[in-house]
């Protein structure tokens, strides 16, 4: 995973917060959702999405993959983009941007 792309050196326990305007089809409603990522130099230790801890998250090479209630989440934390579905019945796409702070 490529955390020095959203932040500092890895040598302390740090975060991330990442700003998502995410787009979701049909509806042609758009949603700001929040990500935060804590992590130390071992790994990534925490993640919340709109202050819901996921049950569990999978990493990627570039980027972060889970799932909460019935949206399964995948967030590209080199490209900076949010993608996601309703099993099949709606999708959410957008962009994300750091957080100052």
């Amino acid at each position: 995973m490529c955390l020095a792309a959203v932040g500092p050196a890895i040598a302390a326990p740090s975060s991330v917060v990442l700003s998502c305007a995410v787009a979701y089809l049909p509806q042609r409603s758009t949603w700001v959702r929040e990500v935060r990522i804590d992590w130390d130099k071992k790994a990534v230790r925490r993640l919340r999405i709109d202050g819901v801890e996921p049950y569990g998250f999978s990493l990627l090479p570039g980027g972060v993959m889970t799932a909460i209630d019935n949206e399964r989440i995948q967030i590209d934390l080199v490209a900076r983009q949010w993608q996601s579905d309703f099993r099949g019945q709606a999708t959410g796409q957008g962009r994300c941007e750091t957080v100052p702070g």
